[in-house]
């Protein structure tokens, strides 16, 4: 429903068209509807369907054929949401953008109180519908204030059963807006109370892995260690080892997995989820995706400068391993400690002796010890273990 913004124009010139005065009282079948929406607004504590039941009721009550109603944004001068009724998809997608709150709308915005107009067209400012919008006359707006603060406005177009909406229509829809504003604060505490539920659970669990599954991981892990000192057998001793190494791997992973957890107030665009963007970017040049470890709390310690150079330095490692490796699998593990954060590569492909990129004139790789060189850290590139490559780029943190 964008009319009353487009065809009303900028409220900038600070006169407010006097309200429409109509006597009358409320009947039964008004206040029913009332009480019907005022009973039905407490059925949900979901937000969005909160909001809703709220402009169907108003709407329901005013006799109103369209309606509308827009959320006021943090700035509190603009509108962040605009829900609508009585237009249907097709005409909503004809009409385009929806408002952020000219005209009318930003009257009410700035002046927040109930208003009145019997036809919108007749404004001084008016400028008419833009293509493809119904036509739209009588209006009514009343603000909607959870906790003494502007939540939003309630939009009403064209009364049905009579030229334009009287004061019994004002007092009605300002009494569910009322009960709307009620309505909105117990969603907004629900909603906060299930967050708050999610968070203790995260803490948890943290807490549980942390203290009895890792604690227990390492206690098998150096009891195997010392059990593998004790086998005559080489190949049994080998195999014990490698045990011992994949316990050490779960338990990094396990330790990934409790920072993730406890890092949920941390905005999406955290150096964690930068480094994973990067992998989806880079995914269909490598052989597969590579396995993922974060191992210490990234985002809780590291600085924007440094996440830029960890998703440099990833990106000429990944693509090395591209150009030059031809591996079946690729591990990465982004770890911070108290003194240094790095990132290690590892790869199962041709290894270092092979690969023309490691024998020291290759570009990247030199970008790459500079780049460690510059911040007192270090590059190096070696065999792995079991073959491959592993490369590990480290710098003080």
């Amino acid at each position: 429903m964008r009319s009353p913004e487009l065809a009303i124009g900028s409220s900038q010139g600070g006169s407010r068209v006097p309200r429409v005065e109509g006597m009358g009282v409320a009947g039964p079948k008004s206040l029913r509807q009332l009480l019907e929406a005022v009973i039905g607004l407490g059925a949900d504590l979901d937000l969005s369907a909160t909001l809703r039941r709220i402009i169907e009721a108003a709407t329901v009550v005013a006799d109103a054929r369209y309606g509308a109603l827009g959320v006021l944004d943090d700035s509190r001068t603009a509108l962040s949401e605009f829900i609508t009724v009585g237009v249907d998809d097709a005409t909503r997608a004809r009409i385009g953008e929806l408002p952020k709150g000219h005209g009318i709308l930003g009257l009410l915005i700035a002046h927040p109180e109930p208003l009145r107009l019997p036809d919108l067209r007749e404004h001084p400012e008016s400028f008419g519908f833009p293509p493809g919008h119904p036509p739209m006359r009588s209006f009514l707006g009343v603000p909607i204030s959870v906790r003494g603060e502007v939540f939003g406005n309630l939009y009403l177009t064209d009364k049905q059963s009579q030229e334009v909406f009287s004061d019994v229509d004002e007092e009605l829809v300002v009494a569910l807006a009322t009960a709307a504003g009620v309505a909105i604060d117990n969603a907004r505490l629900h909603e906060r109370l299930q967050q708050l539920v999610v968070l203790e659970d995260r803490e948890r669990i943290a807490m549980d892995l942390h203290d009895s599954v890792i604690q227990q991981l390492f206690a098998i892990g150096l009891s195997l260690e010392a059990t593998s000192r004790r086998v005559a057998d080489a190949e049994t001793a080998q195999r014990i080892h490698m045990s011992v190494e994949d316990l050490d791997a779960t338990i990094k992973r396990i330790r990934s997995t409790i920072f993730e957890l406890g890092a949920a107030a941390v905005p999406s665009s955290g150096v964690r989820d930068r480094l994973l963007a990067l992998v989806d970017e880079l995914e269909t040049s490598l052989p597969s995706r590579p396995r993922m470890t974060f191992d210490g709390p990234l985002d809780s310690v590291v600085g924007a400068s440094r996440a830029d150079e960890l998703v440099t330095v990833l990106r000429e490692m990944l693509s090395n391993v591209a150009r030059h490796a031809h591996a079946r699998h690729v591990d990465v593990t982004v770890a911070v400690d108290d003194a240094q954060v790095g990132i290690e590569v590892v790869d199962d492909g041709v290894g270092p002796e092979r690969e023309p990129s490691t024998t020291g004139s290759g570009l990247g790789l030199r970008n790459l010890a500079a780049r460690a060189e510059r911040h007192g850290g270090s590059f190096t590139v070696g065999a792995g273990q079991r073959g491959g490559t592993v490369a590990r780029w480290r710098v003080p943190r």
